[in-house]
Order: C-alpha cells, then sequence, then structure tokens
C-alpha cells in the first residue's frame, strides 16, 4: 500500500506480473474510487464544456463518453480527462485524482465567463470499480439487469449491480474490454466481492497500481505527470486525433491550429529496448552520442515480455525503425522506434 493523492492505493495483490497477465488472459477487478467526477449542468453547460474541452462533446449522445484534453489557453493539459453526456445539458467529467482540485478551479474559473452553468465537484458520490480483460463481461453481466452486450465502446447504461445502483460505463485503462462501474460509496465493498466471486471461476482477480501502469503502458494510454502535463500539447503527445478541429472556438484553440500549421518541435514515440536494461522515466534518449529526447514512461512488460518506454523525440527521429540509444545509468543502450500502440487486443467477430 502507498499514499497517492489522499488515498491508501494497492501497488500489488498478487504480484504485478500475475496481475498483468490475469487481465491480458482472463480478467482483473481494480479499485480506481480515488478519480475525480465534477458535473457541468444548466442552460449553457454545452457550451462550458465545448469551451473548456479540447474535444467536440457536441458529437455526445445521451448514453456516451469520450476521452478528451482539459486545456490551458496554450493548448496544453490541466489534465486529460473522460467526459460522459448524462443529459441535454449534464456533463460528468473524469478526472485524475491528484488533479481533482486543480481541475476543479479550473473548470468553475472558466465556467463564469461563458453562461449559465452550475459545476458540482461529485466526487464523495462516487466509488469507481474496474472490470478489464476478456472474461469482464460474463463477470458483471450476472449480476445486473443490464443488458450490457449492447453498450458499445466508450458508452455507458445505468442500472444495479450486485443490488447498488450504477452507472456501467464500457470504458478502461488497460487496453482490454472492460466496464467501469460507478457506484455509492457505501455500495463498493458489496459490488468488489461479488465481482471476485462471480469471476472466480474465470480466473480473475484483484489488481494494483502497478499492473494498472503496466497495462496501460502496454496499450500506449498516456499518464499525466509523466507523459502528457502543463507543457505538453495534444498534437505533441500524439493524441490530435481527439481534438475536435471543426469547433469554433475552444480553450487552447488558437495554440494548436498554428501548432498543426507549422509543425510540431517535438512528438512522443514508443521504444523497444533491444539492448540490456530498461528505459525509465527520465532517461536521456540518444543519437550518434547527442541527448535528442527523454523517456516519459518505460517498464518490461509481463505480456510482451520486451523493455518498451514512450518518448519525446524530434519528428525527424519518430518514423518507426529509426535506431537510437538510452541512456541507462550512464550507458548508451540500443533502442529502436516503434509504432504506438505496444499491444492491441484482437477485436471479436
Amino acid at each position: 500500500m502507498v499514499g497517492y493523492a489522499g488515498w491508501d492505493m494497492p501497488i500489488e495483490y498478487s504480484g504485478i506480473t500475475a496481475e498483468h497477465q490475469a487481465v491480458r488472459t482472463h480478467a482483473g477487478v481494480f479499485d480506481v474510487s480515488h478519480m475525480g467526477e465534477i458535473e457541468i449542468a444548466g442552460k449553457d453547460a454545452v457550451k462550458t464544456v465545448q469551451h473548456l474541452s479540447c474535444n467536440d462533446a457536441n458529437r455526445l449522445k445521451m448514453g456516451q463518453a469520450q476521452y478528451s484534453g482539459l486545456l490551458t489557453a496554450d493548448g496544453t493539459y490541466i489534465d486529460d480527462i473522460l467526459v460522459y453526456r448524462l443529459g441535454p445539458n449534464h456533463f460528468m467529467l473524469v478526472v485524475n485524482a491528484a488533479n481533482t482540485a486543480k481541475a476543479y478551479a479550473w473548470i468553475l474559473e472558466q465556467a463564469k465567463v461563458v453562461g449559465e452553468a452550475a459545476v458540482v465537484d461529485s466526487s464523495a458520490r462516487y466509488a469507481l470499480i474496474a472490470v478489464q480483460g476478456p472474461a469482464a463481461l460474463d463477470t458483471v453481466q450476472p449480476l445486473t439487469g443490464a443488458d450490457l452486450s449492447s453498450v458499445r465502446s466508450y458508452g455507458f447504461t445505468y442500472g444495479e449491480v450486485a443490488n447498488a445502483r450504477a452507472l456501467i460505463s464500457r470504458t478502461g485503462y488497460t487496453g482490454e474490454d472492460g466496464f467501469e462501474i460507478y457506484v455509492p460509496p457505501n455500495m463498493a465493498d458489496r459490488v468488489w466481492q461479488a465481482l471476485l466471486q462471480t469471476g472466480a471461476a474465470a480466473g480473475v482477480v484483484p489488481c494494483g497500481l502497478g499492473a494498472r501502469d503496466t497495462l496501460r503502458l502496454e496499450a500506449a494510454m498516456r499518464l499525466y505527470g509523466q507523459d502528457i502535463d502543463e507543457h505538453t500539447t495534444p498534437l505533441e503527445a500524439g493524441l490530435g486525433t481527439f481534438v475536435g478541429w471543426g469547433k469554433p472556438s475552444f480553450l487552447g484553440a488558437d495554440r494548436l491550429r498554428a501548432q498543426r500549421a507549422a509543425g510540431v518541435e517535438r512528438t512522443l514515440v514508443g521504444l523497444e529496448v533491444t539492448g540490456r536494461g530498461i528505459a525509465r522515466q527520465g532517461y536521456a534518449v540518444l543519437k550518434d552520442g547527442a541527448s535528442v529526447g527523454t523517456v516519459t514512461s518505460g517498464t518490461q512488460t509481463p505480456f510482451l515480455k520486451k523493455a518498451i518506454a514512450m518518448a519525446y523525440v524530434p519528428p525527424a527521429l519518430a518514423a518507426p525503425g529509426t535506431q537510437v540509444e538510452v541512456d541507462i545509468r550512464g550507458r548508451a543502450t540500443a533502442a529502436v522506434v516503434v509504432a504506438l500502440p505496444f499491444y492491441k487486443r484482437a477485436r471479436q467477430a
């Protein structure tokens, strides 16, 4: 257990490798109640979310969610977020735990100049339990009357899970199919125990933050504070597809449009370390002996059984197959640029 953003969080239960493999082959259950939830509602809720969020929330129908960014006027990240459309004029933004207070203050400040919309930090209303992996559907479905097979990726529905009222979202942070289940905090233990009991025969196990990090890195999902931050734009992070370019305006739009026209000076790439060693956050990326970039995330992956990393490098070095080196504790270690994501699950027919 470790302290994180005011929470006591599990690093591992049975071991990071075992938990990682369980999610890739069966399923794992994660307590991610530390995530923050901020609701925006009222006559100008749509306008407010459109101003705050770089993606196009107007494309969302009720029962849909999207990945987006909460940006500064310079087009850099306050946080990366999920935006849920709960009603015609009612949205929920899910933010990272360490950023909840910062994001809430930023949203409040920006909402004042947009129009009439109430902004509420509703984090205390929700516990959040994620079930991720090939057996996720079969694990959750017996506990609810909602038809989960009809919920598409980044869709959500309402129902009860183990007799707890819930918002059930087909989202996750592992690269696998799965569900994130929002329930009242006083029902979290009941739901957690029920999921583990129902999934026991399928090899479903509890998982901690360690496996969550190795899983998300295999899937090349960016982590705030490492791969993206207040000095990073979506274009630099390779997340330009999550920008609503057709929107007339939003925070950071001018900077992003200028950057798209001129090109970025650095870009996030995937690396596979072909020499001996693991590239860790902060290690220098080298080309012909000179430092050309920095590793933001890196690990030895339990499933792919490779040393992988993400790093910022100049665009001229971003093509897959480009040979570079990583300074691992003073030793230049061979690495090669590879396409992202490192892992992509097979889609069912």
